[in-house]
C-alpha cells in the first residue's frame, strides 16, 4: 500500500528554537540607500481590526471594489532622543568608538540606566556611521507602564547629513511622522507570544502514535538510527515553544493617522489610543501591548499595494 506523503515536522528556518534573552528585538540590518532618511521607529501593539477599503491596486482581480482587509493597529508615542553613536568598521564588524549624550534627560528614563553627571563632547572626526539612542514614552500610553525601552535608530545618506540631523535631534523627541508619512512596506521586528515548556506535539505538530503504543503517545516514536548513537538536532523534542526573536518582511503600512478614522477608544484589554498611531496590514507577532520595532523594507517588492480607507470596525 502507497504510503501516504507528509512533509516532516517543524520548520528548520527558525532554528534554534530558543528564548528570547529581552522582550525588545535587535534590528539587524538597514536599508542602504543615499537619501538621508531615518530608518526605525517603535511603537506599542493595540490589536487587530477589521479595515473596509476600496482597492485601487493595479492589475488586481478586485480593483475598484470594496474588500475587507484584517490589519493590526500600533501606538507610536514621540521618542526621545538622548544620545549620539559614533562607530567604526573593524575587522570584526562595526565597533562603538564614542557617544555623545545630551544634557537634558528625560527622569524617567533614570528607571532604565544610570545616567552620567558629567557630560564631555568630544569632536570626532574619523567614524564610519552614526545612529541615534532614543527611548520610549510608555507613561504618554495606557498601558501602565512609566519605564521606558531603549531603542536604537539607523539613518541612511551621507555622513554629513548624518551628523547635522543627530546633532540637531538631540535631546528632542522624533515623532513618527518624522519616519513615516505615507503608504510603504516595512519590516517589523518583535518577540513572539510566549507558549513555555511544551511538547514535541504541539511544538513540531508530530502525529499521535496509536493507542497501542508502548509507554507514551504523544512522544517522538523515533529519535534516530542506532549508529551514530547520538540524538540529531532535527528530530522534534520537547522543549521553549514561543518568546523567539523574528523578523517580518514587506508588510504593508496601510496608513498613518488616517482622518477619517477617529473611534480608537475602549479596545479590548488596551484601552484607549492617545497618541500617533499607524495600520498594518494582517497580524503582527507579540502580544498586546508588546513594544514592536519596524522599519524601511530592505526588500522591497515589485508590487505596489494601493488602498483607500473608507471605515474600520473594531
Amino acid at each position: 500500500m502507497a504510503r501516504k506523503h507528509k512533509s516532516r515536522s517543524g520548520s528548520l528556518q527558525f532554528w534554534p528554537r530558543k528564548r528570547a534573552k529581552r522582550a525588545i528585538a535587535r534590528v539587524r540590518s538597514w536599508l542602504n540607500i543615499n537619501d538621508f532618511k531615518p530608518l526605525m521607529f517603535a511603537g506599542y501593539k493595540v490589536g487587530m481590526v477589521q479595515v473596509l477599503a476600496q482597492n485601487n491596486t493595479p492589475n488586481s482581480p478586485t480593483k475598484g471594489s470594496q474588500i475587507s482587509i484584517p490589519a493590526t493597529i500600533l501606538e507610536c508615542p514621540p521618542l526621545n532622543v538622548f544620545s549620539i553613536r559614533y562607530y567604526k568598521k573593524t575587522y570584526y564588524g562595526l565597533r562603538l568608538i564614542s557617544e555623545h549624550v545630551s544634557d537634558k534627560v528625560d527622569k524617567e528614563l533614570k528607571r532604565k540606566l544610570k545616567v552620567p553627571k558629567k557630560i564631555n563632547h568630544k569632536e570626532i572626526k574619523e567614524y564610519d556611521d552614526i545612529r541615534l539612542l532614543a527611548h520610549t514614552n510608555p507613561k504618554l500610553t495606557g498601558i501602565g507602564k512609566k519605564k521606558p525601552e531603549i531603542v536604537e535608530i539607523g539613518l541612511s545618506g551621507s555622513k554629513e547629513e548624518k551628523e547635522k540631523f543627530a546633532k540637531e535631534m538631540l535631546g528632542k523627541q522624533l515623532k513618527l511622522t518624522d519616519v513615516f508619512n505615507n503608504i510603504c512596506f516595512v519590516d517589523v521586528h518583535g518577540i513572539t507570544k510566549g507558549k513555555g515548556f511544551q511538547g514535541p506535539v504541539k511544538r513540531f505538530g508530530i502525529s499521535l502514535k496509536s493507542h497501542k503504543s508502548e509507554k507514551k503517545r504523544r512522544s517522538t516514536g523515533n529519535l534516530g538510527s542506532f549508529t551514530p548513537r547520538k540524538t540529531d538536532w532535527r528530530v522534534p523534542q520537547h522543549g521553549q515553544m514561543g518568546f523567539h526573536t523574528r523578523t517580518e518582511y514587506n508588510k504593508l503600512l496601510l496608513a498613518v493617522n488616517p482622518e477619517n478614522i477617529k473611534n480608537m477608544k475602549d479596545i479590548h484589554k488596551y484601552g484607549n489610543v492617545k497618541n500617533d498611531y499607524l495600520l498594518i496590514k494582517g497580524s503582527v507577532i507579540g502580544p498586546k501591548k508588546r513594544l514592536i520595532k519596524f522599519s524601511h523594507s530592505i526588500r522591497q517588492p515589485k508590487v505596489k499595494e494601493n488602498y483607500e480607507i473608507n471605515s474600520i470596525r473594531k
